[in-house]
């Protein structure tokens, strides 16, 4: 079986995986092991997923309106309602 050491780890970090381990009542070793199995079988899902500029990418473009841009505007800009909500501020 091999081994594996870890170089230049803060003590903030150890010290999250230390109490970590004794929560869940595994040696600092056996939680680093269970974090690296649990993540690398979680991987080919996490790859799956979309990030949320993929998705905004995705969108554009993808409205297809035949009105002129300063209808869509206009249009907008009557819809809009003033609030009174922050007349006194925060």
């Amino acid at each position: 079986m091999a081994n594996l050491q870890i170089k230049g780890i803060d003590d903030h970090l150890y010290a999250q995986l230390k109490a970590l381990a004794a929560s869940e009542n595994r040696s600092i070793s056996q939680q680093v092991l269970y974090l690296v199995r649990s993540y690398l079988a979680k991987r080919p899902q996490l790859q799956r997923t979309k990030t949320a500029a993929q998705v905004l990418l995705e969108l554009s473009d993808s409205w297809q309106d035949s009105r002129p841009t300063e209808q869509i505007v206009a249009e907008l800009k009557k819809a809009r309602r003033n609030s009174k909500k922050l007349t006194k501020g925060f």
